[in-house]
């Protein structure tokens, strides 16, 4: 079949990409950045790629006329607190209006799990949605589904977050609230195996896992499962403004998305009963089984996706093509080289840095600068990164986002989404001499810019001296 996937940039897309390509679908991705599909070449030279911002489509946009299926997984609950709901539906109605001018005959879409009387501004969205695609001409597949469980999944990381950094916790009600998580294993054999199905065609189906636990259990879970000591306090009186500074400030999630995910944690997310997993021939697992999945794929280094790879966990929601040319008029910079004795190894480090790994010297300033940036509202270092030693364009580290990582080159690029008052890239590239270049370059935004380009000058030529002559000699 043709496939359209949209939000393939996502946590999900990534993955579904992947699960398609198996089965030999011939796949066309539509992102509004081609250059930010966090994948491997080998995988863009199997797909077709067209940028299109459902937000703004031109007249001139268009999808492939022999589309057979399409998957939305668009969603836009971490790009805003206020509008969210509103960008949702307009993508909506822009896909219908587009989807409806090829030959598709099924949109299969990931919605959430909406069965009570009181919905949260997230959940009534999704509903929204829903009813829009519903009024397309083509068959609707509707797959509802509450937290979902897996390495790099955004519910897991919190929870990861919270109990490994957290061993007591003064909680507010709401992690007495009951909700069913699911195995991203599961939600992918789902999706796959409605794929096609015309006794799945316009109908919807709500997808959970074995297990039916409250978010306190959930915890308490996890830490059992790590072999960890949890103590949870339950307070009545945090609001949801305090949770949401909360989540923000343990957990590596941005501010908007703990703000609207604490307005649906207050609300049960239960899966009703159908017949779907067992017509479909998949195997349900529960939440321990869930976790032991994630936690064998982040073992072996395997997290195919995460949350945190996505546009809406950094501060820039516009394309980053513009920044892939690192201008030089109007900027400062700390240009530094070294010669090296193994440019395969120096290589590695240079594809290896930040999350874990650090920056090689005098991390702990590294670590002070993320902190200072997340008690402004920036991203911190707490994204760290999907793979310990791969990575790709448009990939999320620590504060920064991939623009280009091309090892034949021998070239990385990052550009940081930190909050500094300009425009910062930090560049490292290996010449045909084996000589180590690595180049910050600071495009200053007013006075403000170049005071705060200057009083940090002290510290980058500690930082930037010690770094490149790590990265050139491993020691």
């Amino acid at each position: 079949m043709k496939v359209l996937l949209t939000g393939a940039n996502g946590y999900i897309g990534v993955r579904l990409l992947y699960e398609l390509l198996k089965e030999d679908h011939e796949v066309v991705c539509a992102v509004r950045s081609a250059a930010r599909l966090s994948v491997p070449q080998e995988i863009k030279d199997q797909i077709d790629i067209i940028e299109i911002d459902f937000l703004n489509v031109h007249a001139d946009h268009a999808l492939p006329k022999d589309i057979d299926v399409a998957y939305y997984l668009i969603h836009s609950m971490s790009s805003s607190t206020d509008n969210f709901d509103q960008m949702e539906a307009e993508c909506a109605e822009r896909f219908v209006e587009l989807i409806q001018e090829t030959n598709c005959q099924q949109v299969i879409y990931l919605s959430g799990i909406v069965n009570e009387e009181q919905l949260s501004k997230h959940l009534l969205s999704r509903k929204r949605v829903e009813d829009i695609l519903y009024t397309g001409n083509f068959n609707l597949t509707v797959l509802r589904a509450g937290i979902i469980v897996g390495s790099g999944s955004s519910s897991f990381e919190i929870v990861r977050d919270l109990c490994e950094k957290l061993p007591v916790m003064i909680t507010p009600k709401w992690v007495n609230t009951k909700t069913h998580p699911i195995a991203i294993r599961n939600v992918m054999s789902f999706l796959m195996g409605v794929l096609g199905r015309e006794d799945c065609y316009d109908q919807s189906f709500d997808i959970g896992g074995k297990s039916i636990l409250t978010y306190k259990e959930m915890m308490l879970g996890y830490a059992q499962n790590r072999g960890l000591k949890l103590y949870i306090f339950t307070v009545p009186v945090m609001t949801p403004k305090l949770s949401s500074y909360w989540l923000y400030f343990v957990t590596s999630t941005s501010y908007k998305l703990a703000q609207n995910l604490v307005d649906s944690m207050a609300i049960e997310v239960i899966a009703s009963k159908n017949d779907l997993a067992e017509r479909l021939g998949i195997e349900r697992y529960n939440y321990q089984e869930a976790l032991d999945m994630a936690f064998a794929k982040i073992e072996q280094n395997q997290v195919v996706s995460s949350w945190k790879d996505s546009m809406v966990s950094g501060r820039f929601k516009r394309s980053l093509n513009k920044y892939k040319k690192v201008p030089s008029y109007g900027c400062l910079k700390d240009a530094q080289k070294l010669e090296t004795s193994d440019a395969a190894a120096a290589l590695e480090r240079i594809w290896s840095i930040g999350g874990k790994n650090g920056y090689y010297y005098a991390t702990f300033l590294w670590k002070i600068r993320g902190a200072v940036d997340k008690l402004f509202g920036g991203v911190g270092l707490r994204r760290g990164r999907t793979n310990a030693n791969k990575i790709y364009a448009g990939d999320a580290l620590d504060f920064w986002r991939v623009l280009v990582a091309d090892k034949e080159e021998k070239r990385l690029l990052l550009f940081a989404e930190m909050r500094v008052p300009g425009e910062a890239w930090l560049e490292f590239e290996i010449d045909e001499n084996n000589v180590v270049h690595q180049t910050a370059t600071f495009r200053p935004r007013g006075i403000w810019g170049r005071l705060y380009w200057y009083s940090m000058l002290p510290f980058h030529y500690f930082i930037f001296s010690g770094m490149i002559r790590h990265i050139a000699t491993g020691k």
